[in-house]
Protein backbone atom coordinates (compact mmCIF):
# COMPACT_ATOMS: atom_id res chain seq x y z
CA UNK A 1 0.00 0.00 0.00
CA UNK A 2 1.29 3.20 -0.85
CA UNK A 3 0.05 5.93 1.84
CA UNK A 4 1.06 9.67 2.42
CA UNK A 5 -0.06 10.60 6.02
CA UNK A 6 0.12 13.71 7.90
CA UNK A 7 4.11 13.64 9.13
CA UNK A 8 4.96 14.85 12.41
CA UNK A 9 7.45 16.67 10.80
CA UNK A 10 5.47 18.95 8.19
CA UNK A 11 3.89 20.50 11.62
CA UNK A 12 7.63 21.39 13.05
CA UNK A 13 8.53 22.95 9.81
CA UNK A 14 8.38 27.03 9.17
CA UNK A 15 4.72 27.35 7.81
CA UNK A 16 4.04 28.49 4.44
CA UNK A 17 1.36 27.96 2.21
CA UNK A 18 0.55 29.29 -1.27
CA UNK A 19 -2.07 30.33 -3.85
CA UNK A 20 -0.78 29.35 -7.79
CA UNK A 21 -3.04 30.98 -9.95
CA UNK A 22 -2.80 30.72 -13.99
CA UNK A 23 -2.37 33.89 -15.95
CA UNK A 24 -5.19 32.96 -18.60
CA UNK A 25 -8.23 35.48 -18.03
CA UNK A 26 -9.68 37.61 -15.55
CA UNK A 27 -9.31 36.85 -11.85
CA UNK A 28 -11.63 34.99 -10.81
CA UNK A 29 -13.73 35.16 -7.37
CA UNK A 30 -12.87 31.38 -6.97
CA UNK A 31 -9.10 32.44 -6.50
CA UNK A 32 -9.66 34.83 -4.22
CA UNK A 33 -11.91 32.60 -2.15
CA UNK A 34 -8.95 30.02 -1.78
CA UNK A 35 -6.70 32.93 -1.26
CA UNK A 36 -8.65 34.33 1.91
CA UNK A 37 -8.10 30.87 3.77
CA UNK A 38 -5.13 30.29 3.09
CA UNK A 39 -4.21 34.27 3.99
CA UNK A 40 -5.97 33.50 7.18
CA UNK A 41 -4.23 30.41 8.41
CA UNK A 42 -1.18 31.99 7.35
CA UNK A 43 -1.93 34.84 9.65
CA UNK A 44 -3.12 33.15 12.51
CA UNK A 45 -0.22 30.97 12.68
CA UNK A 46 2.28 33.51 12.05
CA UNK A 47 3.76 31.88 8.93
CA UNK A 48 4.28 33.12 5.59
CA UNK A 49 1.81 33.53 2.40
CA UNK A 50 2.54 33.00 -1.46
CA UNK A 51 1.67 33.95 -4.23
CA UNK A 52 3.29 31.83 -7.38
CA UNK A 53 2.22 32.24 -11.37
CA UNK A 54 1.51 29.24 -12.79
CA UNK A 55 2.41 30.18 -16.70
CA UNK A 56 3.30 27.53 -18.42
CA UNK A 57 0.28 27.17 -20.46
CA UNK A 58 1.24 29.51 -22.95
CA UNK A 59 -2.12 28.19 -25.08
CA UNK A 60 -4.20 29.44 -22.45
CA UNK A 61 -1.97 32.90 -21.61
CA UNK A 62 -3.51 36.01 -22.15
CA UNK A 63 -1.59 39.37 -21.81
CA UNK A 64 -2.21 41.73 -18.51
CA UNK A 65 -3.82 38.72 -16.66
CA UNK A 66 -0.74 38.29 -14.02
CA UNK A 67 -0.89 42.20 -13.37
CA UNK A 68 -4.84 41.46 -13.49
CA UNK A 69 -4.24 38.79 -10.59
CA UNK A 70 -1.85 41.58 -8.94
CA UNK A 71 -4.41 44.10 -8.82
CA UNK A 72 -7.45 42.26 -7.76
CA UNK A 73 -5.56 40.27 -4.80
CA UNK A 74 -4.27 44.11 -3.41
CA UNK A 75 -8.13 45.10 -3.68
CA UNK A 76 -9.04 42.73 -1.54
CA UNK A 77 -6.60 43.17 0.76
CA UNK A 78 -4.93 39.67 0.06
CA UNK A 79 -1.41 40.87 0.85
CA UNK A 80 1.44 37.87 0.41
CA UNK A 81 4.82 37.76 1.67
CA UNK A 82 6.45 36.74 -1.23
CA UNK A 83 5.68 36.35 -5.19
CA UNK A 84 6.89 37.60 -8.21
CA UNK A 85 6.66 41.30 -7.49
CA UNK A 86 8.16 41.46 -4.26
CA UNK A 87 10.66 38.50 -4.20
CA UNK A 88 11.64 36.40 -1.55
CA UNK A 89 13.96 33.55 -0.84
CA UNK A 90 12.36 30.89 -2.96
CA UNK A 91 12.02 32.94 -6.46
CA UNK A 92 11.56 32.89 -9.23
CA UNK A 93 7.60 32.87 -8.63
CA UNK A 94 7.02 32.37 -12.40
CA UNK A 95 7.00 29.28 -13.92
CA UNK A 96 8.19 30.12 -16.95
CA UNK A 97 11.21 31.37 -15.39
CA UNK A 98 11.72 28.00 -13.97
CA UNK A 99 12.28 25.90 -16.89
CA UNK A 100 15.63 24.74 -16.11
CA UNK A 101 14.29 23.50 -12.66
CA UNK A 102 11.34 21.17 -13.82
CA UNK A 103 13.95 19.72 -16.31
CA UNK A 104 16.57 18.82 -14.45
CA UNK A 105 13.85 17.38 -11.68
CA UNK A 106 12.41 15.09 -15.01
CA UNK A 107 16.44 14.14 -15.68
CA UNK A 108 16.26 12.93 -11.93
CA UNK A 109 12.83 11.32 -12.54
CA UNK A 110 14.35 9.57 -15.10
CA UNK A 111 16.99 8.21 -13.92
CA UNK A 112 15.63 6.77 -10.80
CA UNK A 113 13.06 4.77 -12.67
CA UNK A 114 9.82 7.08 -11.59
CA UNK A 115 9.41 8.56 -15.07
CA UNK A 116 9.76 7.15 -18.39
CA UNK A 117 9.75 8.53 -22.15
CA UNK A 118 6.74 7.69 -23.99
CA UNK A 119 7.12 8.11 -28.00
CA UNK A 120 3.35 7.42 -28.73
CA UNK A 121 1.93 9.50 -31.46
CA UNK A 122 -1.38 11.66 -31.18
CA UNK A 123 -2.58 9.58 -33.49
CA UNK A 124 -2.06 6.25 -31.82
CA UNK A 125 -3.42 7.79 -28.56
CA UNK A 126 -6.98 9.28 -30.19
CA UNK A 127 -7.22 5.52 -31.89
CA UNK A 128 -6.45 3.89 -28.07
CA UNK A 129 -9.25 6.73 -26.01
CA UNK A 130 -11.40 5.79 -29.02
CA UNK A 131 -11.33 1.70 -28.47
CA UNK A 132 -11.55 2.20 -25.06
CA UNK A 133 -14.75 4.23 -24.84
CA UNK A 134 -16.12 1.93 -27.76
CA UNK A 135 -15.42 -0.98 -24.93
CA UNK A 136 -16.67 0.91 -22.31
CA UNK A 137 -13.38 0.18 -20.67
CA UNK A 138 -13.13 0.92 -16.76
CA UNK A 139 -9.99 2.45 -17.38
CA UNK A 140 -9.96 5.49 -19.98
CA UNK A 141 -5.98 6.24 -19.71
CA UNK A 142 -2.53 5.66 -21.24
CA UNK A 143 -2.14 2.02 -21.58
CA UNK A 144 1.79 1.98 -20.78
CA UNK A 145 2.82 1.69 -24.61
CA UNK A 146 6.24 2.91 -23.75
CA UNK A 147 6.69 2.07 -20.41
CA UNK A 148 9.05 -0.51 -20.94
CA UNK A 149 10.59 0.03 -24.35
CA UNK A 150 14.42 -1.46 -24.01
CA UNK A 151 17.36 0.99 -23.62
CA UNK A 152 18.25 0.33 -27.34
CA UNK A 153 15.18 0.91 -28.67
CA UNK A 154 14.58 4.26 -26.54
CA UNK A 155 18.01 5.02 -28.22
CA UNK A 156 17.05 4.67 -31.45
CA UNK A 157 14.31 6.80 -31.20
CA UNK A 158 16.07 9.50 -29.96
CA UNK A 159 19.09 9.32 -32.12
CA UNK A 160 15.80 10.10 -35.41
CA UNK A 161 14.55 12.71 -32.95
CA UNK A 162 11.29 11.08 -32.07
CA UNK A 163 8.92 13.70 -30.30
CA UNK A 164 8.18 12.20 -27.11
CA UNK A 165 6.27 13.04 -23.56
CA UNK A 166 7.97 12.60 -20.38
CA UNK A 167 4.98 10.07 -17.75
CA UNK A 168 5.22 9.30 -14.47
CA UNK A 169 5.33 5.43 -13.79
CA UNK A 170 2.42 5.00 -11.37
CA UNK A 171 2.42 1.60 -9.63
CA UNK A 172 0.14 -0.83 -11.18
CA UNK A 173 -1.00 -2.70 -8.21
CA UNK A 174 -2.12 -0.82 -4.89
CA UNK A 175 -3.97 2.02 -3.54
CA UNK A 176 -2.44 5.29 -2.64
CA UNK A 177 -3.78 6.94 0.10
CA UNK A 178 -4.18 10.44 1.68
CA UNK A 179 -5.42 12.25 4.43
CA UNK A 180 -7.25 15.60 3.40
CA UNK A 181 -7.28 17.61 6.75
CA UNK A 182 -11.15 18.51 6.00
CA UNK A 183 -12.62 15.26 5.41
CA UNK A 184 -13.28 12.24 8.34
CA UNK A 185 -11.30 8.97 6.69
CA UNK A 186 -7.78 9.14 4.30
CA UNK A 187 -8.86 9.18 0.31
CA UNK A 188 -8.18 6.26 -1.14
CA UNK A 189 -7.27 5.48 -5.09
CA UNK A 190 -6.60 2.12 -6.66
CA UNK A 191 -3.38 2.71 -8.71
CA UNK A 192 -4.49 0.95 -11.60
CA UNK A 193 -7.15 4.01 -12.39
CA UNK A 194 -4.42 6.37 -12.05
CA UNK A 195 -3.12 7.13 -15.45
CA UNK A 196 0.67 7.34 -16.17
CA UNK A 197 0.37 11.42 -16.12
CA UNK A 198 2.37 13.29 -18.86
CA UNK A 199 4.68 15.13 -16.83
CA UNK A 200 6.93 16.60 -19.54
CA UNK A 201 5.37 17.80 -22.33
CA UNK A 202 7.33 17.10 -26.04
CA UNK A 203 8.00 20.89 -26.45
CA UNK A 204 10.11 20.55 -22.81
CA UNK A 205 6.97 22.33 -20.66
CA UNK A 206 6.30 21.05 -17.96
CA UNK A 207 2.75 19.98 -16.91
CA UNK A 208 0.97 21.33 -14.11
CA UNK A 209 1.30 17.90 -12.23
CA UNK A 210 5.10 18.52 -12.24
CA UNK A 211 5.51 21.82 -11.93
CA UNK A 212 3.22 22.22 -8.87
CA UNK A 213 4.99 19.65 -6.85
CA UNK A 214 8.43 20.64 -7.88
CA UNK A 215 7.34 24.26 -6.90
CA UNK A 216 5.63 23.26 -3.40
CA UNK A 217 8.76 21.19 -2.54
CA UNK A 218 11.38 23.79 -3.38
CA UNK A 219 9.39 26.83 -1.78
CA UNK A 220 8.96 24.71 1.33
CA UNK A 221 5.59 24.58 1.21
CA UNK A 222 3.45 22.45 4.57
CA UNK A 223 0.36 22.69 3.83
CA UNK A 224 -1.79 22.70 0.19
CA UNK A 225 -4.94 24.70 0.58
CA UNK A 226 -6.96 24.24 -2.76
CA UNK A 227 -9.99 23.22 -4.25
CA UNK A 228 -12.07 20.16 -3.95
CA UNK A 229 -11.24 19.92 -8.07
CA UNK A 230 -7.77 19.04 -7.06
CA UNK A 231 -8.50 16.06 -4.63
CA UNK A 232 -8.45 13.44 -7.71
CA UNK A 233 -5.52 14.61 -8.89
CA UNK A 234 -3.69 14.62 -5.41
CA UNK A 235 -2.64 10.62 -5.82
CA UNK A 236 -0.51 11.60 -8.60
CA UNK A 237 0.72 14.06 -6.52
CA UNK A 238 1.60 11.83 -3.51
CA UNK A 239 3.41 9.48 -5.77
CA UNK A 240 5.33 12.35 -7.35
CA UNK A 241 6.51 13.57 -3.89
CA UNK A 242 7.22 9.89 -3.42
CA UNK A 243 9.14 9.57 -6.43
CA UNK A 244 11.18 12.39 -5.53
CA UNK A 245 11.76 10.79 -1.97
CA UNK A 246 10.22 14.21 -0.21
CA UNK A 247 7.71 14.74 2.65
CA UNK A 248 4.72 15.38 1.22
CA UNK A 249 2.50 18.71 2.79
CA UNK A 250 -0.51 18.37 4.50
CA UNK A 251 -3.77 18.18 2.07
CA UNK A 252 -6.92 20.75 2.97
CA UNK A 253 -9.28 20.57 0.36
CA UNK A 254 -11.93 23.62 0.08
CA UNK A 255 -15.45 23.26 -1.13
CA UNK A 256 -16.18 24.25 -4.81
CA UNK A 257 -17.92 27.21 -5.35
CA UNK A 258 -21.55 26.61 -6.88
CA UNK A 259 -24.48 28.90 -8.22
CA UNK A 260 -27.82 28.41 -6.59
CA UNK A 261 -28.83 24.95 -8.59
CA UNK A 262 -25.52 23.23 -7.49
CA UNK A 263 -23.63 23.68 -11.14
CA UNK A 264 -20.09 24.53 -10.63
CA UNK A 265 -19.87 28.46 -10.28
CA UNK A 266 -18.89 29.76 -14.16
CA UNK A 267 -19.56 33.02 -15.52
CA UNK A 268 -22.33 31.20 -18.30
CA UNK A 269 -24.52 31.81 -15.19
CA UNK A 270 -23.01 34.10 -12.71
CA UNK A 271 -20.30 36.97 -12.90
CA UNK A 272 -16.82 35.10 -12.03
CA UNK A 273 -14.62 38.11 -12.55
CA UNK A 274 -13.69 40.07 -9.83
CA UNK A 275 -13.35 43.19 -11.32
CA UNK A 276 -17.07 42.50 -11.81
CA UNK A 277 -17.94 43.48 -8.23
CA UNK A 278 -15.30 46.21 -8.13
CA UNK A 279 -16.92 48.03 -10.68
CA UNK A 280 -20.40 47.75 -9.88
CA UNK A 281 -19.79 49.58 -6.27
CA UNK A 282 -19.05 46.19 -4.48
CA UNK A 283 -16.79 47.22 -1.55
CA UNK A 284 -13.77 44.66 -0.87
CA UNK A 285 -13.95 44.38 2.73
CA UNK A 286 -18.09 42.83 2.07
CA UNK A 287 -17.27 40.59 -0.64
CA UNK A 288 -14.41 39.13 1.72
CA UNK A 289 -16.66 38.87 4.38
CA UNK A 290 -19.76 37.09 1.96
CA UNK A 291 -16.62 34.70 0.89
CA UNK A 292 -15.76 34.01 4.29
CA UNK A 293 -19.23 32.93 4.84
CA UNK A 294 -19.49 30.60 2.32
CA UNK A 295 -16.99 27.83 4.22
CA UNK A 296 -16.30 29.16 7.58
CA UNK A 297 -18.85 29.54 10.74
CA UNK A 298 -17.59 32.13 13.54
CA UNK A 299 -20.51 30.22 15.06
CA UNK A 300 -23.53 31.55 17.02
CA UNK A 301 -25.50 32.95 13.47
CA UNK A 302 -22.80 35.02 13.42
CA UNK A 303 -22.77 36.24 9.76
CA UNK A 304 -20.74 39.56 10.08
CA UNK A 305 -17.22 39.83 10.63
CA UNK A 306 -13.82 41.08 9.50
CA UNK A 307 -10.62 39.40 8.18
CA UNK A 308 -9.14 40.06 11.56
CA UNK A 309 -12.04 38.89 13.23
CA UNK A 310 -11.61 35.55 11.35
CA UNK A 311 -7.99 35.19 11.77
CA UNK A 312 -8.93 35.70 15.53
CA UNK A 313 -11.30 32.81 15.75
CA UNK A 314 -10.32 30.25 12.71
CA UNK A 315 -9.44 26.40 13.65
CA UNK A 316 -9.74 23.90 10.89
CA UNK A 317 -12.99 22.47 12.49
CA UNK A 318 -14.74 25.78 11.45
CA UNK A 319 -14.44 25.33 7.69
CA UNK A 320 -17.30 23.06 5.60
CA UNK A 321 -16.77 21.71 2.72
CA UNK A 322 -20.02 21.45 1.76
CA UNK A 323 -20.55 22.52 -1.73
CA UNK A 324 -21.26 26.45 -0.82
CA UNK A 325 -23.24 28.43 -3.38
CA UNK A 326 -22.43 31.88 -4.69
CA UNK A 327 -25.39 33.82 -4.29
CA UNK A 328 -25.24 36.97 -5.70
CA UNK A 329 -28.89 38.18 -4.06
CA UNK A 330 -27.23 37.54 -0.60
CA UNK A 331 -23.69 39.67 -1.27
CA UNK A 332 -25.73 42.04 -2.64
CA UNK A 333 -28.22 42.21 0.76
CA UNK A 334 -25.01 42.37 2.27
CA UNK A 335 -22.91 44.73 0.39
CA UNK A 336 -26.30 47.45 1.25
CA UNK A 337 -26.44 46.68 4.66
CA UNK A 338 -22.24 47.90 4.87
CA UNK A 339 -22.96 51.10 2.70
CA UNK A 340 -25.99 52.07 5.42
CA UNK A 341 -23.66 51.44 8.65
CA UNK A 342 -21.31 53.90 7.00
CA UNK A 343 -21.24 57.82 8.21
CA UNK A 344 -21.93 60.22 5.06
CA UNK A 345 -18.31 60.86 4.94
CA UNK A 346 -17.08 57.90 4.63
CA UNK A 347 -19.76 57.29 1.89
CA UNK A 348 -18.89 60.09 0.12
CA UNK A 349 -15.16 59.24 0.07
CA UNK A 350 -16.13 55.52 -1.07
CA UNK A 351 -18.05 57.27 -3.93
CA UNK A 352 -15.75 59.68 -5.00
CA UNK A 353 -12.52 56.90 -4.98
CA UNK A 354 -14.88 54.63 -7.23
CA UNK A 355 -17.67 56.07 -8.60
CA UNK A 356 -16.97 59.64 -9.14
CA UNK A 357 -13.48 59.73 -9.57
CA UNK A 358 -12.53 62.99 -11.08
CA UNK A 359 -10.92 61.08 -14.35
CA UNK A 360 -13.81 59.18 -15.02
CA UNK A 361 -16.24 61.87 -14.46
CA UNK A 362 -14.22 64.51 -17.30
CA UNK A 363 -14.19 61.79 -19.50
CA UNK A 364 -17.73 60.98 -19.23
CA UNK A 365 -18.56 64.48 -19.83
CA UNK A 366 -16.45 64.87 -22.65
CA UNK A 367 -18.80 62.52 -24.45
CA UNK A 368 -21.56 64.39 -23.48
CA UNK A 369 -20.82 68.00 -23.44
CA UNK A 370 -21.65 68.04 -27.78
CA UNK A 371 -25.15 66.41 -26.68
CA UNK A 372 -26.75 67.68 -23.71
CA UNK A 373 -27.96 71.93 -23.56
CA UNK A 374 -28.93 72.85 -19.98
CA UNK A 375 -26.43 71.24 -17.04
CA UNK A 376 -29.17 69.34 -15.62
CA UNK A 377 -29.12 67.31 -19.11
CA UNK A 378 -25.65 65.91 -17.81
CA UNK A 379 -26.81 63.39 -15.61
CA UNK A 380 -29.94 61.78 -17.15
CA UNK A 381 -27.82 61.27 -20.27
CA UNK A 382 -25.23 60.16 -18.69
CA UNK A 383 -27.05 57.74 -16.51
CA UNK A 384 -26.54 54.60 -18.48
CA UNK A 385 -22.71 54.56 -17.56
CA UNK A 386 -23.65 53.95 -13.55
CA UNK A 387 -24.89 50.91 -12.58
CA UNK A 388 -25.62 47.45 -13.91
CA UNK A 389 -28.45 45.79 -15.69
CA UNK A 390 -30.98 48.22 -17.56
CA UNK A 391 -34.65 48.41 -18.15
CA UNK A 392 -34.82 47.75 -22.28
CA UNK A 393 -38.76 48.16 -22.13
CA UNK A 394 -38.01 51.53 -23.64
CA UNK A 395 -36.53 50.05 -26.56
CA UNK A 396 -37.86 46.53 -27.20
CA UNK A 397 -39.60 46.47 -30.36
CA UNK A 398 -36.09 47.95 -31.38
CA UNK A 399 -34.01 44.59 -30.24
CA UNK A 400 -33.75 42.70 -33.56
CA UNK A 401 -31.90 39.45 -34.82
CA UNK A 402 -29.65 39.75 -37.57
CA UNK A 403 -30.67 38.88 -41.23
CA UNK A 404 -30.76 35.53 -41.10
CA UNK A 405 -30.48 34.71 -37.88
CA UNK A 406 -33.04 33.50 -35.08
CA UNK A 407 -33.64 35.08 -31.78
CA UNK A 408 -31.55 32.29 -30.07
CA UNK A 409 -28.67 32.16 -32.76
CA UNK A 410 -28.08 36.24 -32.14
CA UNK A 411 -28.27 35.30 -28.48
CA UNK A 412 -25.32 33.13 -28.98
CA UNK A 413 -24.14 35.83 -31.09
CA UNK A 414 -23.65 37.78 -28.11
CA UNK A 415 -22.58 35.20 -25.73
CA UNK A 416 -20.10 34.32 -28.15
CA UNK A 417 -18.64 37.92 -28.36
CA UNK A 418 -18.57 38.46 -24.16
CA UNK A 419 -16.61 35.27 -23.97
CA UNK A 420 -14.47 36.55 -26.53
CA UNK A 421 -13.30 39.58 -25.38
CA UNK A 422 -12.28 38.12 -22.12
CA UNK A 423 -9.62 35.77 -24.21
CA UNK A 424 -8.64 38.49 -27.05
CA UNK A 425 -5.72 39.89 -25.63
CA UNK A 426 -6.24 42.98 -27.61
CA UNK A 427 -9.82 43.64 -26.72
CA UNK A 428 -8.15 43.23 -23.33
CA UNK A 429 -6.80 46.64 -22.86
CA UNK A 430 -10.81 47.99 -23.50
CA UNK A 431 -9.90 51.25 -25.45
CA UNK A 432 -11.84 52.02 -28.08
CA UNK A 433 -9.31 51.63 -30.82
CA UNK A 434 -8.78 47.94 -29.35
CA UNK A 435 -12.69 47.37 -29.29
CA UNK A 436 -13.45 47.87 -32.67
CA UNK A 437 -10.68 46.00 -34.43
CA UNK A 438 -11.92 43.06 -32.26
CA UNK A 439 -15.36 43.85 -33.30
CA UNK A 440 -14.63 44.08 -36.69
CA UNK A 441 -12.79 40.79 -36.72
CA UNK A 442 -15.34 39.51 -34.72
CA UNK A 443 -18.22 39.92 -37.48
CA UNK A 444 -15.74 38.68 -40.28
CA UNK A 445 -15.34 35.19 -38.44
CA UNK A 446 -19.14 35.00 -37.35
CA UNK A 447 -20.38 36.23 -40.98
CA UNK A 448 -22.76 38.88 -39.87
CA UNK A 449 -22.97 42.31 -40.81
CA UNK A 450 -20.96 45.06 -38.78
CA UNK A 451 -24.15 47.32 -38.70
CA UNK A 452 -26.51 44.84 -37.67
CA UNK A 453 -24.18 43.81 -34.73
CA UNK A 454 -23.15 47.10 -33.73
CA UNK A 455 -26.82 48.26 -32.73
CA UNK A 456 -27.60 44.93 -30.56
CA UNK A 457 -24.29 46.06 -28.95
CA UNK A 458 -25.24 49.59 -28.67
CA UNK A 459 -28.95 48.79 -27.69
CA UNK A 460 -27.28 45.77 -24.68
CA UNK A 461 -24.70 48.19 -23.53
CA UNK A 462 -26.82 51.65 -23.37
CA UNK A 463 -30.53 50.40 -23.83
CA UNK A 464 -30.74 53.21 -26.19
CA UNK A 465 -30.97 53.70 -29.94
CA UNK A 466 -28.60 56.65 -30.05
CA UNK A 467 -25.49 57.17 -27.51
CA UNK A 468 -22.05 58.51 -27.48
CA UNK A 469 -19.67 56.61 -30.45
CA UNK A 470 -20.28 52.99 -29.51
CA UNK A 471 -16.87 52.03 -28.50
CA UNK A 472 -16.14 54.83 -27.02
CA UNK A 473 -19.56 54.07 -24.55
CA UNK A 474 -17.86 50.47 -23.91
CA UNK A 475 -14.83 51.53 -22.88
CA UNK A 476 -16.00 54.00 -20.83
CA UNK A 477 -18.72 51.37 -18.96
CA UNK A 478 -15.99 48.79 -18.72
CA UNK A 479 -15.72 44.80 -19.76
CA UNK A 480 -17.78 43.94 -16.49
CA UNK A 481 -20.84 46.19 -17.23
CA UNK A 482 -21.04 45.31 -20.58
CA UNK A 483 -20.36 41.27 -20.43
CA UNK A 484 -23.29 41.87 -18.09
CA UNK A 485 -25.84 44.04 -19.51
CA UNK A 486 -24.75 41.31 -23.27
CA UNK A 487 -25.81 38.55 -20.84
CA UNK A 488 -28.83 40.26 -19.88
CA UNK A 489 -29.78 40.72 -23.65
CA UNK A 490 -28.53 37.52 -24.99
CA UNK A 491 -31.11 36.04 -22.37
CA UNK A 492 -33.68 38.36 -23.13
CA UNK A 493 -33.30 37.28 -26.98
CA UNK A 494 -33.78 33.21 -25.95
CA UNK A 495 -36.99 34.23 -23.75
CA UNK A 496 -38.47 35.17 -27.16
CA UNK A 497 -37.58 31.87 -28.79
Amino acid sequence: MTEALHAVSTAQRPLRVRIAPSPTGDPHVGTAYIALFNYVFARKQGGTFILRIEDTDQERYTAGSEAAIFEALRWLGLRWDEGPDVGGPCGPYRQSERLAIYKEHVELLLARGGAYRCFCTRERLEKLHAEQTASKSSHLGYDGHCRDLSVADQTALLVAETPFVVRLRVPRDGVTRFVDHLRPEPIEFENRLVDDQVLQKSDGYPTYHLANVVDDHLMGITHVIRGEEWITSTPKHVLLYQAFGWEPPAWHHLGLLRNADKTKLSKRKNPVSIFHYRELGYMPETLLNFMANLGFSMGADVERFTVEQMIEAFEWSKVSVGGPVFDPAKLEAFNGADIRAMSIDALYDRLQERVLAPARIKALLAQAQERVHRLDDFIPYLSFFFGGSLDYAPVLDKIKAPAGKSNAEAAQLLDDYAQEIERDNQARSFTAPALEAFSRDFCQRHAVKPKELFMLLRLGVSGRTASPALFDTMALCGKDRCRTRLRDLSGLLRQRG
